[in-house]
């Protein structure tokens, strides 16, 4: 079987053809997300059933329905890096979003705990206890595979462009062994975001984080394939304004942000992000030419 080759004019058409029991999902009051679909705010859904758990994944998501009868991949905000780790999947997920990259829709979503009284696993009760609350959703895409790049060729734009986004957000979990993308109806989607603004974990440091190179991209899964790094980053920063920056971080729950020592309040550390965002923006010449040196170097 021929490779599937994956361009990037391929993403004009993401969000369109998603099916239902044969019914276009526009059509079933739901959308998969994509470029073009992109709103100012995040539904809030309320889980109504716990369906497996989706034991792969370190902070142990699980597979979950809500109810507007949509299965969805739920991340707890009580598991493993907690709600600095949803933070990371809404910020770069709705910014891959904002600026044409195709994510699966995200959702926050309600979740209480009574969901798990009767689950007989005990860290899977323990977790969905701990997880009160809000938390983060992504549209489940059923029958998806994990990308392979010895199956799926990609456009070496679109692979650039990703690559650059990877750098940005100082995303180290896209790499040979766990590449965090998806093929669903002959579309690449990205996933699994958890792991980028690492600096957020030690608040204290950050400043010396927000202007590295990020030479941790030379173990990019895309790396190899992205011969316009230059020419996709000029084109990404025209697309990222402090306005979208701001709406982007505007969307992180107030409950998300609390409880930082460091802070004083939430609104000072909601700013901390606008800042990194704006920072590393101004400083992307930097990240940009270790991704050239480090494909150079292949």
């Amino acid at each position: 079987m021929p490779p599937v080759r994956i361009l990037a004019d391929d993403l004009e058409s993401i969000g369109s053809n998603r099916f239902i029991d044969g019914t276009p999902e526009s059509e079933a009051g739901r959308n998969p997300g994509g470029p073009e679909t992109r709103e100012p705010m995040l539904d809030t859904l309320h889980a109504t059933r716990y369906v497996t758990p989706l034991r792969e994944g370190g902070s142990l998501p699980a597979l979950v329905e809500a109810d507007d009868d949509g299965l969805y991949v739920l991340k707890f905000c009580g598991a493993g890096q907690g709600r600095k780790a949803l933070i990371a999947e809404l910020l770069a997920g709705e910014l891959a979003r904002a600026i044409g990259l195709p994510v699966p829709r995200l959702a926050f979503m309600d979740l209480d705990p009574v969901l798990g009284r009767n689950e007989p696993d005990s860290e899977i009760r323990a977790l969905l206890e701990a997880s009160a609350g809000l938390n983060l959703a992504m549209d489940y895409l059923p029958g998806s595979i994990t990308f392979d790049s010895l199956a799926n060729a990609i456009d070496a734009r679109l692979a650039s462009e990703i690559v650059w986004f990877d750098a940005y957000i100082m995303n180290v979990d896209r790499t040979a062994r766990n590449t965090n993308m998806l093929i669903w109806h002959k579309k690449l989607y990205l996933i699994d975001h958890g792991a980028s603004l690492f600096f957020h974990h030690q608040w204290q440091s950050a400043e010396e984080k927000i202007e590295s190179p990020f030479p941790a991209i030379k173990n990019h899964a895309l790396l190899k394939e992205a011969s316009e790094i230059s020419e996709a980053g000029n084109s990404l920063k025209a697309k990222i304004t402090n306005g979208m920056i701001r709406e982007l971080v505007s969307l992180i729950p107030e409950e998300w942000l609390a409880g930082e020592a460091l802070f004083s309040a939430t609104e000072i550390h909601r700013e901390r992000y606008v800042q990194f965002f704006e920072r590393r923006l101004a400083i992307s010449h930097l990240f940009e030419e270790e991704a050239i040196r480090a494909r150079n170097e292949l």
